[in-house]
């Protein structure tokens, strides 16, 4: 009979294969078009670059590590590798948020109406995207820097403690006040993010409604507001964002329990890092249902070949 540990190493195999292949797919169809088809590129691809390469690495670097842990396989990390991955886990999930939020916010700009006195914005804040998303990764960086200082490999299986505990990584000795202080920092961070993301929901769903009345009342052979590209992109964030907020704080309570709680806590440990990796999974694939040129770059590269021959 399979144990339960191996069926979440399954499970985590396929979200992963999953994963990989649709934010592979998405960023290669970003550089693509970047580097062949700059005419075509949009503001907002910047910022779905760069959550792409995040979702990637958060994938790699959090699924690997507990695949082999679920199939009884011990990663030899040493206390280098250990930090490597627990750092790279913790900096790409705050990436993740950052560029939803501005996803989110950027979108609710995008649509906002003429006659609205944040219509400057739309302008202005495309200019905002790069320096914002560069900044990002340097004060997660940064911040995460605690993590290489206070992590070590995990070397006795049997030693359960309270604090982080993993197969292959622990917390050497964590000191309470400061854990306390730290988790408290990233949580104001986190909480700020999540907010603004629900406002521009807030917002994108009440212009949503505004477009839907106004189409209820105008019978035209005018194209219908809810068919525009715009209307469309904001369905597709609104999706991306009630997925984060939802695995998001599915995986903060687990995270608060995991670390306020001591003894075995193996498959709690691996449902919760499945649960992380839910977003980086489904991610791609709700953006390549707003994503059109995937269709047109084939339909070109089609036309090449014939003309070739």
């Amino acid at each position: 009979m399979i144990s339960s540990d191996k069926i979440f190493g399954i499970f985590f195999f396929f979200q992963i294969c999953i994963g990989l292949m649709g934010n592979s797919l998405l960023f290669i169809l970003y550089m693509y078009v970047f580097l062949f088809l700059p005419h075509k590129k949009k503001p907002t691809d910047v910022i779905l670059a760069h959550l792409t390469f995040a979702n990637t690495l958060a994938l790699v670097f959090r699924g690997v590590p507990n695949i082999l842990s679920s199939f009884g396989i011990s990663p030899e990390m040493g206390d280098i590798g250990c930090k490597a991955v627990v750092y790279i886990q913790r900096v790409t999930r705050s990436i993740s948020l950052y560029t939803t939020s501005l996803q989110s916010t950027f979108q609710a700009v995008t649509i906002t109406l003429s006659n609205s006195k944040w219509v400057w914005l739309k302008i202005k804040m495309s200019t905002f995207i790069q320096p914002s998303l560069l900044f990002s990764w340097i004060i997660n960086m940064v911040i995460y820097s605690e993590i290489i200082l206070r992590n070590v490999a995990n070397r006795n299986i049997t030693d359960a403690r309270s604090g982080y505990y993993a197969a292959y990584c622990k917390t050497d000795v964590p000191n309470h006040h400061i854990v306390a202080t730290f988790l408290s920092a990233i949580f104001t961070r986190d909480l700020f993010l999540l907010s603004l993301m629900t406002c521009s929901s807030i917002y994108m769903v009440t212009i949503l409604f505004r477009h839907r009345k106004t189409a209820q009342h105008v019978r035209s052979t005018i194209q219908s507001p809810q068919g525009s590209p715009e209307i469309k992109a904001t369905k597709v964030i609104l999706m991306l964002v009630s997925c984060f907020v939802l695995f998001y704080w599915t995986n903060t309570f687990l995270t608060v329990y995991l670390f306020s709680v001591s003894g075995n806590k193996w498959q709690l440990e691996s449902f919760g890092n499945y649960v992380a990796s839910c977003y980086p999974s489904i991610c791609p694939f709700l953006l390549i249902k707003n994503e059109n040129r995937i269709s047109r770059i084939n339909y070109i590269k089609t036309k090449i070949r014939i003309f070739s021959f």
